[in-house]
């Protein structure tokens, strides 16, 4: 019997990838857990799985992560805890089909390198419909840390730095989930490859400023909130990926004004830090 574990970690949207297919994230403190233990046997168990998390994913990335003739000599049971809200656009699902693929390739691969984890990831979101573009961006934030501005489709980095440690993320959970048609934000296009190009060049905050702007008139969020964040202290605000969730970044000492503005609407507020780390696994 052989257990890995792995710890990712959340993130939010710099530039929303649906319009363009290129997309920047940074990432945060909340934290996911995903097991792998390989018994003899065959199959695949699913123990404490997130209940909004598909299970199509799960089985997609294992089958993605394991090669065929080890799948069919261990029976694999996969576990995952999760501090990060499913179903908000705080990229959970990238987190943890991330975090099992690391686990899988501890067992199986070891000597495959992160961005072919990653990747593994990432075509599993694809083929099980979970993300559109399968969220490159979001996956190397919750696996690397810090700023990432990726070309989706190519599945490239093309930059990433580490973002300042004295900064605090504002997130936003509103009690409704409801929100607009995802595909009507290519209408916009032009807007998010401006807000791309920002962020290309390290402009971060005028980057999701202004696809915090972009989003909100499509996703039924009310933009008016960006601006009252930006009044009250915050660097830049946005809808994280396809929202629900608002998240606004700011120094630590001035979290408290964030959370007066959010404290206005109904729904539920997380302070997090900012994450810096790369995911670690452990053969247990």
């Amino acid at each position: 019997m052989t257990i890995a574990k792995a710890i990712l970690h959340g993130a939010v949207s710099i530039v929303n990838a649906i319009a363009t297919g290129k997309g920047a994230t940074l990432g945060i403190s909340l934290r996911v857990e995903a097991q792998v233990e390989a018994t003899t046997g065959a199959g695949i168990s699913l123990e404490n799985r997130e209940s909004n998390l598909s299970s199509r994913l799960i089985r997609a990335v294992i089958e993605k992560a394991v090669p065929k003739n080890s799948l069919e000599k261990f029976k694999l049971n996969v576990s995952v805890k999760s501090e990060i809200p499913s179903g908000y656009g705080l990229k959970s699902s990238s987190a943890i089909s991330s975090a099992i693929s690391l686990a899988c390739a501890k067992l199986f691969r070891p000597q495959i390198d992160d961005l072919e984890v990653l990747k593994d990831g990432v075509n599993a979101s694809i083929e099980s419909g979970v993300s559109i573009t399968g969220a490159f961006d979001d996956a190397c934030a919750c696996y690397f840390g810090g700023f990432m501005v990726t070309d989706n489709y190519n599945k490239k980095i093309i930059r990433s730095e580490k973002a300042p440690e004295d900064l605090a993320v504002a997130v936003f959970i509103p009690r409704s989930r409801k929100r607009g048609n995802i595909k009507k934000l290519k209408i916009l296009d032009g807007v998010f490859a401006q807000a791309w190009n920002l962020a290309s060049n390290s402009d971060y905050w005028n980057a999701m400023l202004l696809n915090g702007l972009a989003t909100s008139t499509i996703l039924n969020s009310d933009p008016r909130i960006l601006t009252d964040l930006v009044e009250a202290g915050a660097f830049a605000a946005s809808v994280s990926g396809n929202g629900p969730a608002i998240a606004a970044i700011a120094k630590k000492d001035t979290a408290p004004n964030l959370k007066k503005i959010f404290s206005r609407h109904e729904g539920m507020i997380i302070i997090s830090n900012i994450n810096n780390k790369k995911a670690e696994v452990y053969e247990m």
